[in-house]
């Protein structure tokens, strides 16, 4: 047996829990109790020193820990074409049991802990402890005993530190919106990343992480319809001049041909059962907008209305007989940035007013899609920020009565979420309820104060998505695809420079390695165990210590995700109307997902 390869250790059946790393345990435990549980290390370190050893040769578990990395910023789990980390769905066999997956500023990633309801004394989630320093001659007996000395001293440094309270309470029988799911986006920076791995594991790898059952379980894709500013250059199809045939949308454009395949890899090994995919355009050809350019204050011209709507629907087929069938398509990407931010986008954009895009939409767009064979394909409108709902469709209505029956849904980017309060959003979903709800894209690093660059191991970028993914599924939201799948160390490419963040960074010195960020795990913690069709339900935390969502999941199953964002422990109770009670201790900056039955 080889130490460098991580083995399982698991506790005597009679306590919860723990797989964990040897020489390095990278995953939190749970104990029955912390004062017992280290008061006791003097009388049975023997026995469970016997327990470990016989773990160790016992085997290993089929879920691979995480191999950290010190960054700048933080930790960073680091993915090869001969190693990555993925964590199995968790099966319970009682109707008692619990399973916890855990994250934390420290160093906790998607760590597990298991337990039943109804126990007294409390569970705690140890947090992650850097592996001491080895010696040349350091044999399996001293590196157990390393280990469970510094395990003690961290159970009796979380004694004498604040630990917070808090209750919540979840209540199966008060429902809300039902989900549809959460994903990313594949654009042109992410095809020539791929395209660049030095070997196809390592792309195999990327996309299990994101869309497998053992990574984060992702069933929404989003997708440009031509070129996006994450592309090497601007493009789209039907760049000849006067083309209103549309005569080259019979076959893929050079720009698509590898991305269309790489997409068909990602379902074959990621073995998505339902990915549904949503397009997006963020420019027509330049011949057709008022400026005969890619960006700047371009707005498209009148004779092409149906043109434009023509190209939508031509588009789809195409990407059906691709073997790409699409989910939903929205009326464009960003429709102000040709209309009042051209001083600032610098990358395609096509103008739009809420005026000239209800013509289009009841005019053009809807009844070609509506009238065709992809009639019930989900049209999603607005694709911008928060600042612009609800008047935007307010002011369609009032331009052509009732064109926006034709939209199935409201797509948000996240952008302004911090600044836009929620009453936006309330307002929206009274003035058109019943539309699905989605945020369509998200990234760090677009803002002048914030760093435009990926910030390696971030954990405070983290707690950004957990806090609006939090806030945003409170509102209603049914699902959420974030930005690229993953970028360069840089935040690109982008033809523009319009460098940002992502959850998983490329190394470009080599091609043979990704990192997962923290933001990886986060998003995580939100899709890994909510799949399509679950049912928010009601999650009440008695104070501010601790914010959470919960679900009621298609197999009957709760899911809750629960964040500790304070600098303290946090001793939770949840209260389950059915279920009963248990309490658990988290630690400070952490993240955690609860499934139980």
């Amino acid at each position: 047996m080889s130490l460098s390869e991580p083995q399982v250790a698991r506790l005597p059946a009679n306590t919860s829990s723990c797989v964990c790393q040897i020489p390095r345990c990278q995953s939190g435990g749970s104990v029955p109790s912390e004062r017992s549980m280290g008061k006791m290390f003097a009388s049975r370190g023997i026995l469970v020193l016997a327990v470990l050893l016989v773990s160790l040769i016992g085997g290993q578990s089929e879920s691979i820990p995480c191999k950290l990395k010190d960054e700048q910023h933080g930790k960073v789990c680091v993915c090869t074409a001969d190693y990555c980390d993925y964590l199995e769905n968790p099966v319970l066999t009682d109707e008692n049991d619990w399973f916890l997956i855990s994250s934390s500023k420290q160093g906790l990633r998607f760590s597990t802990t298991t337990d039943k309801f109804g126990k007294q004394e409390k569970i705690t989630v140890q947090d992650y402890v850097e592996p001491m320093q080895e010696t040349a001659n350091a044999t399996i007996l001293s590196r157990l005993l390393d280990k469970l000395v510094a395990d003690a001293f961290t159970l009796e440094s979380r004694e004498s530190s604040i630990t917070r309270t808090v209750s919540l309470r979840l209540d199966r029988s008060k429902t809300h919106q039902k989900m549809v799911g959460f994903g990313g986006s594949y654009t042109g920076a992410v095809e020539y990343l791929v395209d660049n791995f030095k070997r196809s594991e390592l792309a195999d790898h990327l996309y299990k992480s994101y869309y497998g059952e053992d990574g984060l379980g992702f069933n929404l894709m989003r997708v440009s319809i031509g070129g996006c500013d994450f592309d090497l250059e601007p493009w789209s199809y039907a760049e000849e001049e006067g083309d209103t045939l549309l005569s080259d949308m019979d076959e893929l454009n050079a720009h698509d041909v590898k991305r269309v395949a790489q997409i068909k890899r990602l379902i074959e090994v990621s073995g998505v059962k339902n990915l549904l995919v949503k397009g997006a355009a963020w420019s027509s050809p330049p011949w057709m907008k008022t400026n005969n350019r890619w960006t700047g204050f371009g707005r498209l011209k009148r004779a092409y209305y149906q043109t434009w709507a023509d190209y939508h629907l031509r588009w789809l087929r195409l990407m059906e007989d691709n073997g790409i069938p699409i989910w939903a398509i929205s009326t464009g990407n960003e429709p102000l940035n040709g209309v009042f931010f051209m001083y600032f986008v610098k990358f395609m954009s096509l103008g739009w007013t809420p005026q000239t895009q209800a013509i289009w939409l009841n005019d053009h767009l809807g009844p070609t899609i509506r009238n065709s064979e992809f009639k019930d394909i989900i049209l999603f409108g607005n694709d911008d920020q928060r600042y612009s709902f609800p008047h935007w469709f307010k002011m369609m209505n009032r331009t052509r009565p009732n064109s926006i029956d034709y939209l199935n849904g409201l797509s948000l980017h996240w952008y302004w979420d911090e600044i836009f309060g929620n009453s936006f959003i309330e307002q929206t979903t009274e003035y058109a309820p019943d539309k699905i709800l989605i945020v369509s894209e998200s990234c760090i690093g677009d803002k002048p104060w914030q760093a435009a660059a990926p910030l390696l191991g971030s954990w405070e970028r983290a707690e950004k998505y957990a806090r609006d993914y939090l806030s945003n599924i409170k509102l209603g939201f049914h699902g959420w695809i974030d930005w690229n799948i993953c970028l360069d160390e840089m935040g690109g490419p982008n033809y523009v420079d319009n460098t940002v963040d992502a959850p998983v960074i490329v190394n470009t010195t080599t091609f043979e390695e990704f990192y997962k960020q923290p933001m990886f795990y986060a998003i995580g913690h939100f899709s890994k165990l909510v799949p399509e069709g679950s049912v928010r339900i009601d999650a009440v935390p008695s104070n501010v210590n601790l914010d959470s969502v919960a679900f009621l999941r298609p197999d009957n199953k709760i899911a809750a995700v629960l964040f500790n964002s304070g600098r303290a422990d946090l001793d939770i109770t949840l209260v389950d109307s059915i279920r009963g009670q248990f309490v658990v201790n988290v630690p400070a900056k952490s993240i955690h997902t609860l499934l139980y039955s």
